[in-house]
């Protein structure tokens, strides 16, 4: 069964706001297997005041976060659980990080993950970053349930 999201229902998922919440719609979800989402990046993202004022790039990095976001959203919603106070997924590793395309104000990126394992809370996926036919990032990531003492 395929799932629609908005960002209201994206934020019951995750713990992150803004403004390190990194996506904005989810447009197809099947609970375990695959999620497929969006990032419209613009002007007004406080991290191109740095990255770089005259040539303003998405950080690689934030493109890694906002995959392993996606990837945490599948992960709650096969689980059909939802963050709690007292257990958070934590992005855990990344492995074969490659960038293809630069991503600059004005783009949005089509965020794909495909589950690919899941043992003792420890979840592995294929992630691809989009924009529009083009691929801009991928990486094999992991994350981990982990308990959270505060």
């Amino acid at each position: 069964m395929s799932q629609i999201m908005d960002v209201l229902e994206i934020a019951k998922c995750l713990p992150h706001r803004y403004p390190f919440l990194l996506i904005d719609r989810v447009l197809d979800l099947q609970p375990g297997v695959s999620i497929k989402a969006i990032k419209n990046v613009t002007i007004n993202e406080p991290f191109f005041q740095g990255h770089f004022p005259t040539y303003p790039v998405m950080p690689g990095v934030l493109i890694m976060e906002a995959l392993a976001q996606a990837a945490g959203v599948l992960s709650y919603k096969s689980l059909e659980v939802a963050p709690s106070e007292d257990s958070l997924y934590f992005f855990a590793g990344i492995d074969n990080a490659r960038f293809k395309r630069q991503v600059v104000p004005g783009d949005q990126l089509t965020l794909c993950v495909q589950i690919t394992a899941n043992k003792r809370g420890i979840w592995k996926y294929k992630a691809q970053a989009f924009v529009g036919d083009e691929l801009a990032a991928e990486a094999d990531l992991m994350c981990a349930q982990r308990e959270v003492k505060r």
